[in-house]
């Protein structure tokens, strides 16, 4: 989902003994999850326990139409140089903006290659043809990393359809997380019907609660 979640996954590989509670408050020039546009300008907040390789936390959003509101838990751990994670996140909504999502998602890292994949449940359906059934979908994404530059391959398969590309840098300045990204998605993941591409400006900080 969001790079907030992959900042906790890779909490929750540190893998330390520590008990650590923490909050975060962020704004996107545009929310864009997995190549698809959420909402144009949209803050967000979240919050965050994790301890030796466990997470739990919670992450909401404002997409036009109420709150996307996430909930998730999982575990990491690192295996020689190979880090390792599995967890669980649900996607709900406060308004008619979208239905749940319910996923299975796992991780593998090695250097600065992250290869992340999730396994859910839509209570919808993509076409929109047969209100109320459940659709498949399993989400794959391949990242590269290093000093703060990650470029991104991400797609769809099953019931859902569509790919995008992504690139960008991150930084933090005065302990406040920059980040500036570009992003291209064929047009099976644009509400437009044609590809989609746009430069995404994102600002947040994180709060340590102990």
């Amino acid at each position: 989902m969001k790079k907030v979640l992959k900042s906790i996954i890779l909490l929750a590989l540190a893998g330390t003994a520590q008990a650590d509670f923490s909050a975060n408050v962020g704004w996107a020039s545009d929310y864009y999850f997995r190549g698809i546009l959420q909402s144009p300008s949209s803050p967000n907040g979240g919050l965050d326990y994790e301890s030796g390789g466990f997470y739990i936390g919670t992450w909401a959003a404002d997409v036009y139409d109420g709150l996307e509101v996430d909930g998730y838990f999982g575990y990491g751990a690192d295996i020689g140089d190979v880090s390792l994670s599995i967890g669980y996140t649900g996607y709900f909504y406060t308004g008619d903006f979208d239905d749940t999502y319910q996923e299975i998602n796992l991780g593998a890292g090695f250097g600065i290659v992250t290869l992340d994949v999730a396994i859910g449940k839509y209570d919808g359906d993509f076409d929109e043809i047969a209100a109320g059934d459940q659709d498949a979908y399993t989400y794959y994404a391949l990242t590269v990393e290093k000093n703060g530059f990650y470029g991104k391959y991400a797609g769809f398969a099953q019931d859902a359809s569509g790919s995008y590309f992504e690139a960008g840098y991150g930084t933090t300045v005065a302990d406040i997380d920059l980040g500036l990204s570009l992003l291209v998605a064929d047009k099976d993941l644009s509400i437009t019907g044609n590809t989609n591409e746009s430069l995404i400006f994102t600002i947040g900080k994180t709060f340590d609660l102990d």
